[in-house]
């Protein structure tokens, strides 16, 4: 088992950034994949950005690309969601996943493990 703990998430103003972080504890080496994923009232939960555990590979999505940048630190076994430039689109619950070794771009059916969420509320 994974536990996940999202916190940082804000309201701010269009052009505004923040950083959302997710602490992991349990069975973390059984994962491969970290990921964010994001969720507004009325939608699907969509993917945001994704990583490797080893840090080799890092996924971003289109509508976010070049604002958005995922890292990890492996130490403190912490996930990060840096947003710059975020507009009103961007308003959402964030919520942080992990899943065993695999497709890390895979949709969030696929994920195993969920944090409560976070919200970012941009106006």
């Amino acid at each position: 088992h994974v536990q996940l703990v999202e916190s940082g998430g804000d309201s701010v103003q269009a052009g505004g950034s923040l950083t959302l972080s997710c602490s992991a504890s349990g069975h973390t080496y059984s994962t491969n994949c970290l990921g964010w994923f994001r969720q507004a009232p009325g939608t699907k939960r969509e993917g945001v950005a994704a990583m490797t555990t080893d840090g080799d590979h890092t996924y971003v999505a289109d509508s976010v690309m070049g604002r958005f940048v995922i890292s990890h630190d492996r130490a403190k076994n912490s996930l990060y969601l840096r947003m710059d430039n975020l507009n009103p689109e961007d308003t959402a619950r964030y919520y942080c996943a992990t899943k065993p070794p695999g497709d890390c771009t895979a949709g969030s059916r696929a994920w195993l493990y969920w944090g409560q969420g976070t919200q970012v509320t941009v106006s």
